[in-house]
């Protein structure tokens, strides 16, 4: 499928998108459809008024200029670490202070209650933390044992 618009970045360093009739949109925004499931798949390009002027089945298949102004900006607006190791919780009710290893560093992240821990689809999970920010656990089966024994206590 032929691509039918064109991405640059202003002056400013947002993004405009040229569609094939000629007409600019600025500060556009990428949005991913499946941010967890299918990260690459599915890339809605809307107006800053949320209408989407633009689709992109897959990233992958535009051209990587074009790939690149999309993922940075996603990547400038996206920030949910990956847990790969739960070193140690505070207490086993909550509140409780989580220490655990991400794919960003070591970080504290606080539990309010257990509901702020959701399953998806698959074995992944979705934990936020008393500051809003979205932990990802992309596999609950490749936590090593002791981390899936802390967080058994919480599930």
């Amino acid at each position: 499928m032929p691509i039918e618009f064109k991405l640059t970045h202003n002056h400013l360093g947002r993004l405009v998108l040229t569609l094939a009739d000629g007409q600019l949109h600025e500060d556009i925004v990428p949005v991913r459809a499946f941010p967890i499931a299918a990260p690459g798949e599915g890339i809605a390009l809307v107006s800053m008024d949320g209408h989407e002027l633009a689709w992109v089945d897959r990233l992958q298949d535009l051209p990587g200029d074009m790939r690149g102004l999309i993922e940075e900006e996603l990547a400038s607006r996206e920030f949910m670490p990956e847990i790969h190791r739960i070193k140690a919780v505070s207490t086993f009710a909550t509140p409780s202070t989580w220490k655990v290893e991400t794919d960003r560093g070591d970080t504290e992240l606080t539990l309010k209650g257990e509901e702020d821990i959701r399953r998806l689809p698959g074995s992944v999970l979705l934990i936020a933390d008393s500051h809003g920010v979205q932990f990802l656990i992309r596999d609950l089966s490749s936590l090593d044992r002791h981390s899936r024994k802390l967080l058994d206590r919480f599930l």
